[in-house]
């Protein structure tokens, strides 16, 4: 009964925004303030909104517990009818006992994380299905990190309308005297009303809310110990122990130290007859590849006689070639050194040409200058003349 609950929580709110609207004259056709009426219902929207989401994630941990539940119940039917008989071996090679997919997914993990441990002789080691499906997972399924803040939120919320509803009644209270006080009284009575309403069932709703909430994660995790509980008791696979372990090597060690005996004994009375057998082959093979490859291994060696002559040739004439292409090195350096000396020389007459080159201008020019000046006294001799 108690992960149903939470159904309870929609009769204390429908409950409480009756008594609201009737405070507020709803009912009666009395409405003393219409802003007072819109903030509880704005107040009252919120609230619902949040029940509305937390009744969703408690529906969905419902059927994951709810399903839990069911399987503790199959799994203590299904070990009485096996007469104690442990029921791993049905479940480790597909069977799903779940249908709920985030019981489904967590329960492979735990079986692919069982058969990492499976060998010949039994499983080696075991692990526990809680660390798989734990109370991390029903947090997760029934968003306890939604859930957790909503008591403390309802609580804020009705701080929140009491400071409003005084902001409210203050802000509209002015007076000088004891006459204009008298008439500010119904507006500052009107926000402490809403003050108070808000404080009253936002508290009221935040006890309510976490009394509910922890009554069903307590059921939850109950239902979960008690499946944890029956399936180590039932279907949990068992480790090998110890003492089986060492059996198990006595055993294997007996067996190759028997294996290895007769393989002795076996070697051991055979062994001559065999090296006897293994001499006779290998004469057998020495005389015959004399006989068959006598002639062929004469012919092989006078043409690897001739070849060695041949290639002594080859060294020699590569030698006399190496020896021209010396000469021709050399010669080609004596080519090159009387290049470089007439290029010098070429250079030197260059210069040479130039500097003649600039003495005749000179000269010419001087011969230039001396005609020009004859040519100019035979005019003003002529000139004198003819006077």
């Amino acid at each position: 009964m108690k992960s149903k609950l939470y159904y309870s929580l929609f009769l204390f709110y429908v409950l409480v925004a009756a008594f609201v609207l009737y405070v507020n004259g709803v009912f009666t056709g009395e409405e003393a303030s219409l802003v007072n009426l819109m903030i509880n219902i704005g107040f009252l929207i919120i609230i619902g909104v949040l029940f509305l989401i937390s009744t969703i994630s408690f529906g969905r941990l419902n059927r994951v517990t709810d399903e839990l539940e069911t399987v503790t119940k199959q799994l203590k039917k299904e070990y009485k009818e096996s007469e104690g008989k442990n029921l791993w071996s049905g479940y480790q090679d597909g069977r799903e006992p779940f249908e709920n997919e985030e019981l489904r997914a967590a329960f492979h993990k735990y079986r692919m994380r069982i058969k990492s441990f499976k060998t010949k002789r039994g499983y080696t080691n075991t692990c526990d299905l809680e660390e798989y499906i734990n109370e991390d997972l029903l947090d997760r399924v029934g968003m306890n990190f939604f859930n957790s803040g909503i008591s403390g939120t309802l609580t804020g919320l009705g701080i929140l309308g009491t400071f409003l509803g005084l902001s409210m009644g203050l802000g509209s209270f002015n007076g000088n005297d004891i006459y204009t006080i008298s008439d500010n009284v119904g507006p500052l009575l009107s926000g402490m009303k809403v003050a108070f309403h808000t404080s009253v069932y936002g508290i009221f709703f935040s006890l309510v809310f976490n009394f509910i909430y922890r009554s069903i994660m307590s059921d939850a995790y109950n239902k979960l110990e008690s499946f944890l509980v029956v399936f180590r008791q039932t279907a949990m696979p068992a480790a090998a122990t110890e003492d089986e372990t060492l059996s198990a090597m006595v055993v294997y060690q007996a067996n190759m130290s028997n294996t290895m005996k007769q393989l002795l004994e076996l070697l051991r009375g055979k062994s001559d007859e065999q090296t006897a057998g293994v001499e006779r082959i290998v004469t057998q093979f020495t005389e015959g590849m004399q006989t068959a490859l006598d002639v062929d291994f004469k012919k092989l060696g006078n043409t690897l006689r001739a070849a060695g002559e041949v290639q002594a040739g080859y060294a020699e004439n590569a030698k006399s070639l190496m020896e021209v292409y010396a000469g021709l090195v050399e010669g080609n350096r004596s080519i090159q050194e009387a290049l470089v000396k007439v290029m010098d020389r070429q250079e030197l007459l260059t210069k040479e040409l130039y500097a003649q080159k600039e003495k005749l201008s000179a000269a010419c020019d001087e011969m230039s200058n001396d005609i020009g000046n004859q040519l100019y006294a035979f005019n003003q001799m002529r000139n004198l003349y003819e006077k």
